[in-house]
Parts: structure tokens; C-alpha cells; sequence
């Protein structure tokens, strides 16, 4: 028996056995991806939900998404926690000052054309994608902010880090991990791998706080959204153990195969929703 047999789709969507199975797969892709390079989740979630399943509705996509990549942020920051690699004051106060304006972001996406939206997400991926292969000038960066920082500057600037990437999560229907990570080091200098661990914190609050303010409007598909997470479970521990095996010499090359992934999915994303 169907365990979510009994939760309905959005209004009007109905979905295929091929079309669910595509889901759970998705949400594999999805979790892998966490796992073996730390975010880029929602990055991949919108589009796979959208053309792979073809989904009919972006701004359910949106919604569902944000909550399914949510739970997977709270469930891969218990094994960051475990290591070591989160530091919850500032974690906390970077959650609570984004995921307020993930409200507000997500309140302006819900009444944007939803091509238009994706247009601009597309543009927000091909970003990202540069950021992703700058390493050399992410890690100097790193060490001047680390140099500089006193603890109330710290403070006012993570707060205002915090406010336009949450704004910007919200907007987009993204979890924001790969705009979390830089927005939580370059205020404060700490390491890549512990703004990774605590990144998590905020990645689960915006995308909830998006996905609940979408839900409110009708538009989050539950039963999508929990097949997508069973996925991104499985995925996730694959991802895991792929990451450990390629060690820190692999993390350049997978950045990089990455950001290339990124280029091609948001290009085809500018070709369908070109004004």
C-alpha cells in the first residue's frame, strides 16, 4: 500500500507511474548531489521537477521543491554536527535575519510570471556556475575577511549577508546553499567546510519558510514532495560515500563538472522561457 496514497496532488495535477518513479529518481539526483559537493541541490531540483517529470505548474514546482531540498538540509546538518563543522550562533543569527526575508522574497516570486521567474533563475545558475570555479580567489578572499573581522562587524556584516541571500532564496524557490556558503565566509573568514556544515541551518529554514508561505497559496504538491525526499535519502548516502572515496584532491574536478552541469541546465532553461 501506498504510503502517501491518501495526500492529494495539487489542484488539477495529475501524475503518471513513469512520472512518480521520475520523482523518486530525481530526488536521488538531487541528494547525490548534496552529498558529493556539499549544495547545488535546489539548483538541480527546479529544472529536473519541471522538464524530467514534467510537471506542468512552476510555481508548485518551486514550492514543493523548497520544501523537499529543506528536509534534506535538516537531515545532512545532524552529520555535519556530528563532525564538528557547524557553528550555531552564527548559524542561527544568519537563519533567523534570511529566512525573514525569504519570506518576502518568496512573496514577490508567487506574483512574478512563472516563465519570467524561471528566465531569471536560469540567469542566477549561469552565476553560480562562475562562482563555483573561482576557488583561488574565493580562498583569498577567505583570509582577508578572517584578518579584518572584529566581532560586532562580524556581526552587522553576517547580518547583512544573511538579508540578501535570504531574499534571494526566497524569490527563486531555492534552499540558497551555494549563496548560503560565500554569505556566511567572506563575513567572517571561517572555513569552507565548516560554512558548508553550518550553511545547513539556513538552507533548511529558507527553503521552509518558502515552501510554507507557497503552501498557503495551494501551491506545494505533498505527495510529489515527499517521494522526492525518500529519493534525495538514498542519493544523499551515495553521495556521501562517493565523496569520501575521491578525497580533497577530487573537489576541484567535481566543482567543476558540476558548474558545467549547472551552464547546460540553465541554458536550456534561457532557450524554453526567453521573453
Amino acid at each position: 500500500m501506498d504510503p502517501v496514497a491518501h495526500l492529494p496532488h495539487a489542484a488539477g495535477v495529475t501524475l503518471t507511474a513513469a512520472q512518480h518513479v521520475l520523482t523518486v529518481l530525481s530526488g536521488s539526483a538531487v541528494g547525490f548531489t548534496l552529498g558529493i559537493i556539499g549544495g547545488g541541490g535546489s539548483i538541480l531540483a527546479v529544472p529536473l521537477l519541471l522538464y524530467l517529470v514534467g510537471y506542468p505548474d512552476p510555481h508548485v514546482v518551486i514550492g514543493t521543491t523548497a520544501f523537499a531540498v529543506s528536509m534534506n538540509a535538516y537531515a545532512n546538518l545532524a552529520l555535519h554536527a556530528r563532525a564538528g563543522n557547524v557553528r550555531w550562533r552564527q548559524g542561527i543569527l544568519f537563519a533567523v535575519v534570511g529566512a525573514t526575508m525569504a519570506f518576502v522574497g518568496s512573496s514577490i516570486g508567487k506574483a512574478v510570471d512563472g516563465r519570467r521567474l524561471l528566465f531569471l533563475f536560469a540567469l542566477l545558475m549561469l552565476a553560480i556556475a562562475v562562482l563555483m570555479v573561482r576557488q583561488r580567489a574565493m580562498a583569498a578572499m577567505l583570509e582577508k575577511a578572517k584578518a579584518q573581522c572584529s566581532e560586532g562587524l562580524c556581526a552587522a556584516r553576517l547580518a547583512g549577508s544573511a538579508a540578501l541571500a535570504g531574499a534571494f532564496s526566497g524569490f527563486f524557490g531555492i534552499g540558497g546553499g551555494f549563496l548560503i556558503v560565500p554569505g556566511l565566509a567572506l563575513p567572517t573568514g571561517m572555513p569552507m567546510v565548516t560554512a558548508v556544515g553550518t550553511s545547513l541551518i539556513s538552507v533548511g529554514t529558507f527553503g521552509l519558510t518558502t515552501a510554507l508561505n507557497y503552501a498557503r497559496s495551494g501551491m506545494l504538491d505533498w505527495r510529489v514532495a515527499l517521494q522526492f525526499i525518500a529519493g534525495g535519502i538514498v542519493g544523499g548516502w551515495a553521495g556521501t560515500r562517493a565523496a569520501t572515496r575521491l578525497g580533497r584532491d577530487g573537489k576541484g574536478t567535481l566543482n567543476w563538472i558540476f558548474a558545467g552541469m549547472v551552464v547546460a541546465v540553465a541554458s536550456y532553461m534561457l532557450y524554453k522561457n526567453a521573453p
